[in-house]
C-alpha cells in the first residue's frame, strides 16, 4: 500500500503536480512486469519529459521514481541486478610516456581538437579515459548528464584532454557574480557548463600552451554543445584547488577569478561534503553573459 501523495514536490529540478505524481504512480501499477529502465522511459514519454535536443531525461526520472520509492508513494519492481561500482581503467602502454617533436602554440588550431562523445569512436574516448586516469591528479570521472570530452592532437599524437559537463548546483561565489535569484538558478542552470577536466600531458612542456588551449576550446564549444544538446551555453565555470595551482592560464586565457568554495562538491545539497577549498573562475561566453542568465523565460 503506498502512501498518500503530496501536493507539488520539486525533484531534479522540475515540479510535479499532484496529477502527475498520481500519473506517475499509475503507471507503475500497471506495469508489473517492467524493469526500472522501462518504466523511466514510460514516464518520461507520458510526461513529455525531455531534453532540449529531443532525447528523454531518462536517467533524471529513474532518479525521481527512486526517490518516491523511498518516501512510500509508489513501489518500484527490485532492480534487475545491484549496483556496481566504476569499474578499473586498465593502464596500457598507449599511454606511456613518448618523446614528441617541439612545437610551439601556434602550431595548435582548431583543426587540432577532436570531439570523442558521442563519435562513435569507443577506442578514442576509451584512451581519452585511460589517460585522464593516469595523469590528472582528480583522475577519471563519470560525467552525468550533458558533456563533451576533446583530445587535442599534434601529428596524431595526443598533447591535451579538455572536458565540459553540467553545471554545480549551487556555488556562491558564482551566484554573487551573476547575481543570481533562486528561481532564475534553478531556471538557466543549463545554460552554465564546468570544465571538468584540463589536462595537458605532462611530457608536453610548451610556455603559454594552457592559455591558447582553452581559447581555443572556449572559441568552438558553444557550436559543438548546440551539435549533441541542441542548445548554446552562456558561461563556463571551474575549480581550481587553491593548494595546488594558481589558476594562471585561466587567468591568462581571460577568465575571471570569482572566490573561493565552501568546500561541499558539485552536487551537495545537504551541506554534508567535506572537500578542499576550491577557487571559482568564470569566463563569459557570450555578451552580457550576466543579464541573460537572469532575464531568460
Amino acid at each position: 500500500m503506498t502512501g498518500a501523495l503530496p501536493g507539488p514536490i520539486k525533484l531534479r529540478g522540475r515540479d510535479f503536480s499532484p496529477a502527475e505524481l498520481l500519473q506517475i504512480r499509475a503507471i507503475v501499477q500497471s506495469s508489473p512486469n517492467d524493469h526500472r529502465s522501462a518504466l523511466s522511459r514510460k514516464v518520461c514519454e507520458a510526461l513529455s519529459w525531455r531534453q532540449h535536443n529531443g532525447r528523454l531525461k531518462e536517467r533524471s526520472c529513474r532518479d525521481v521514481l527512486v526517490k518516491l520509492n523511498e518516501a512510500g508513494l509508489l513501489h518500484l519492481p527490485p532492480r534487475r541486478r545491484p549496483p556496481t561500482r566504476r569499474r578499473p581503467i586498465p593502464l596500457t602502454t598507449r599511454t606511456d610516456p613518448r618523446l614528441l617533436p617541439s612545437f610551439s602554440p601556434r602550431d595548435i588550431d582548431a583543426h587540432s581538437f577532436t570531439i570523442v562523445t558521442a563519435s562513435g569512436n569507443h577506442s578514442d574516448e576509451k584512451l581519452w579515459n585511460e589517460y585522464v586516469e593516469r595523469y590528472h591528479y582528480l583522475h577519471y570521472g563519470v560525467p552525468v548528464g550533458p558533456h563533451i570530452k576533446y583530445f587535442v592532437r599534434l601529428d596524431r599524437e595526443p598533447i591535451a584532454c579538455i572536458a565540459f559537463s553540467g553545471a554545480a548546483w549551487k556555488v556562491a561565489p558564482r551566484d554573487s557574480w551573476i547575481e543570481w535569484p533562486r528561481v532564475d538558478r534553478e531556471r538557466n542552470l543549463r545554460f552554465v557548463v564546468n570544465n571538468s577536466r584540463f589536462l595537458i600531458l605532462p611530457w608536453v612542456r610548451v610556455d603559454n600552451l594552457a592559455s591558447r588551449l582553452l581559447a581555443l576550446a572556449l572559441r568552438r564549444l558553444p557550436d559543438d554543445w548546440h551539435r549533441l544538446y541542441a542548445y548554446r551555453p552562456l558561461l563556463v565555470e571551474t575549480f581550481v584547488h587553491a593548494d595546488r595551482h594558481r589558476g594562471t592560464c585561466y587567468l591568462a586565457a581571460g577568465w575571471t577569478a570569482v572566490g573561493l568554495t565552501k568546500g561541499r562538491g558539485k552536487t551537495d545539497r545537504d551541506r554534508s561534503a567535506a572537500l578542499p577549498t576550491k577557487a571559482v573562475f568564470l569566463r563569459a561566453l557570450v555578451p552580457d553573459a550576466r543579464g541573460r542568465l537572469t532575464a531568460m523565460p
